[in-house]
C-alpha cells in the first residue's frame, strides 16, 4: 500500500507503472490523503469518485497513464464548479471541457480536482473571497504566486506530479519561480485555448506547473498543435520529449539583466540569478552580449483595456456584484467602466505597439535574455501584491466610505470625458506616476506576453530557504533552446522536486 505522493516527476511515476512498482489506484489515494492533511489550500474543487473510476481503469501505455492531476480553476471542466475563482460564479458548472483538458483526458491523466487561482487570472497572488489563501509549498505563511499558485504549490508542495496552469502576464511563470518549479510560456498559439477562444488581449498561454523538463516537454506532446476553433494555434510538432537535449547552444548569445532594464528586483535574489546565469555562460560556451534593455512597461491605458473581455461575462450583473469580487478586480473594473475611451485606447495599442518592436529588435542582437523571474523571494501569503508601496486598494479595502467616494469621483470623470477626452488618459498617468510600484506586478514577465516570445521559469537557488527562478527568453518558435538550457541546469544543479517536508 502507498503511503505517500509520488515524489518524482510525472514521466518517472509512468515509468514506475509500467513496470508495476506502483498503481493509479493506490497512487491516488495517496494524494487524496496527502490533500486532506494539507494546509496549502491549493484545492478548490475535488472529484474523488470521478477520479478513482478513472483511475481504476487507467491506460499506462500512454504518456501521462494514470498520473494525478490538477486543472487550473480557470479551464472549463464539463461537470465540475466554472466559478474562475470568483464568488459571482459560485454556482456555475462546467458545460465543456477546454481542448487542452480533451487532450490531457486523452492523454491518460486522471483529473483530481481544480486547483485555486487569483479571480479570473488578473493577479499574481493566489488570494480570492471564494477560496481565501494558497500557502507557498516551501511556507504556507509566504504566497504561492499567481494566477497559477494552486497548481504550483500542489506540484511542489508533494501533492499531485503535475498540473496545468496558464500564462497571461506570467501566471505560469511567477508561481513557478516563487515554488521552485518550472514553469514553461510556450510560444504564443503553441497550445490552443479552443473550443471557445478568447483572443483578447492576444497574450494568454497555456502550459504546466512541472517539477522536470521532460515532464513540460512530454506535456507539449501531448496538448501542442492546431486546433481549428483557435485561429492562432500553430501547428503540430513532433518529439518535443524525444528531442531534449539535442541542440547546441555553443555560441549562442545572451543578454543577462535580472532586472530586465530596471525593474527593481531584490539584491540577494539578482545575485542568485546572476550567478546562475554566469555559469550557463560558462558551461554551455554562450556569448554573453551587453546590450542595454530598453523595452517601455505598459501603463494603466493597456491594464484597464484588458477589463473589456471580462466586462462582457459580468455585465448583466453589473454594478451588483461589485461587493463579492475582491478589491483589486472591482477597482479595475470601475476604471475600464469609466476611463476607457478612443484616445485611451490608442494609447494602449500604441503602448504595446512600442514594446513589441523593441523585443523584435533585441531578438534581432541576441538569441536568449536571462532575468529573474520575480522581483524577489515569495512574499506575506495574504498581501494582494508583490511590493511593499501601498496602494489606494490597501488604504480602501474594508472602508465603503473611501470606495463609494472613488466610485463618485470616476463616474464625474467619465462626464467630463464627454467634453475634455484627455481627461482620463491624463488621471491614469497620475495614478501611474503615483504608484510605481504597481508597474512591477509582472513587470519581469508581461513583456514576453506581449511580443508572444517562448520564456522559462527555471530554479537556480534560493534566498532564506524560499525558491528563486532564473527566466530565460528565446526567439519566437525556439521553445527547444528553452527547454535545452532548463535541462542543462537540471542536469548540473538539480533541484529538489517537491519541498521539504511536503505535504504541508
Amino acid at each position: 500500500m502507498v503511503d505517500t505522493p509520488w515524489s518524482g516527476d510525472a514521466c518517472s511515476l509512468v515509468d514506475a507503472y509500467r513496470v508495476g512498482e506502483r498503481s493509479p489506484a493506490e497512487e491516488l489515494e495517496a494524494s487524496l490523503a496527502a490533500i486532506e492533511r494539507s494546509s496549502l489550500n491549493a484545492f478548490a474543487h475535488l472529484d474523488p469518485e470521478a477520479a478513482r473510476e478513472t483511475a481504476k481503469n487507467a491506460d499506462v501505455s500512454l504518456p501521462f497513464g494514470g498520473v494525478p492531476f490538477g486543472i487550473k480553476e480557470l479551464e472549463q471542466v464539463k461537470g465540475w464548479p466554472y466559478t474562475e475563482a470568483s464568488l459571482i460564479f459560485k454556482d456555475r458548472i462546467g458545460a465543456y471541457d477546454t481542448t487542452m483538458v480533451t487532450r490531457l483526458k486523452a492523454g491518460g491523466i486522471v483529473p483530481i480536482g481544480s486547483t485555486t487561482a487569483s479571480e479570473f487570472g488578473g493577479l499574481n497572488v493566489s488570494v480570492t473571497k471564494i477560496n481565501g489563501v494558497t500557502g507557498n509549498a516551501w511556507d504556507p505563511t509566504k504566497s504561492a504566486g499567481g494566477s497559477s499558485g494552486g497548481s504550483a504549490s500542489a506540484v511542489a508542495g508533494g501533492l499531485i506530479p503535475l498540473a496545468c496552469g496558464g500564462d497571461g502576464g506570467g501566471s505560469i511563470r511567477i508561481p513557478a519561480g516563487y515554488n521552485g518549479l518550472l514553469g514553461m510560456k510556450g510560444t504564443y498559439g503553441r497550445i490552443p485555448r479552443g473550443p471557445h477562444t478568447s483572443l483578447n488581449p492576444h497574450t494568454v498561454v497555456l502550459g504546466c506547473l512541472a517539477r522536470s523538463v521532460r515532464d513540460a516537454a512530454r506535456y507539449y506532446d501531448v496538448t501542442a498543435g492546431h486546433d481549428p476553433h483557435d485561429p492562432t494555434s500553430l501547428p503540430a510538432i513532433e518529439g518535443w520529449e524525444r528531442d531534449l537535449g539535442s541542440y547546441d547552444l555553443r555560441g549562442r548569445t545572451v543578454v543577462i539583466d535580472p532586472t530586465f532594464g530596471g525593474v527593481a528586483v531584490e539584491d540577494a535574489a539578482r545575485m542568485v540569478v546572476e550567478q546562475a546565469a554566469e555559469q550557463l555562460v560558462a558551461e554551455l560556451g554562450l556569448v554573453r552580449v551587453d546590450l542595454p534593455i530598453e523595452v517601455p512597461r505598459m501603463g494603466g491605458e493597456w491594464m484597464i483595456g484588458n477589463i473589456s473581455s471580462l466586462y462582457g461575462e459580468i455585465e448583466d450583473i453589473w454594478p451588483g456584484c461589485a461587493s463579492e469580487l475582491t478589491d483589486e478586480i472591482r477597482v479595475g473594473i470601475q476604471l475600464s467602466e469609466n476611463l476607457l475611451n478612443m484616445r485611451v485606447a490608442a494609447a494602449a495599442e500604441m503602448g504595446r505597439r512600442e514594446a513589441n518592436t523593441a523585443m523584435a529588435k533585441l531578438f534581432d542582437e541576441v538569441d536568449f535574455v536571462i532575468t529573474s523571474s520575480n522581483p524577489g523571494p515569495a512574499f506575506p501569503a495574504e498581501d494582494g501584491m508583490s511590493s511593499d508601496a501601498k496602494t489606494f486598494i490597501d488604504y480602501a479595502r474594508g472602508n465603503p466610505l473611501i470606495q463609494k467616494a472613488f466610485a463618485g469621483a470616476l463616474r464625474a470623470a467619465r462626464i467630463v470625458s464627454g467634453v475634455a477626452s484627455k481627461t482620463p488618459q491624463r488621471l491614469l498617468a497620475a495614478v501611474t506616476k503615483g504608484s510605481p510600484k504597481l508597474l512591477d506586478m509582472g513587470a519581469l514577465t508581461i513583456p514576453a506576453n506581449i511580443s508572444g516570445n517562448p520564456a522559462i521559469s527555471i530554479p537556480v537557488g534560493d534566498v532564506d530557504g524560499l525558491p528563486i527562478g532564473l527566466q530565460a527568453i528565446g526567439r519566437h518558435h525556439q521553445d527547444a533552446l528553452l527547454f535545452d538550457l532548463a535541462q542543462h541546469v537540471e542536469r548540473e544543479r538539480p533541484w529538489p522536486l517537491v519541498a521539504h517536508e511536503a505535504p504541508r
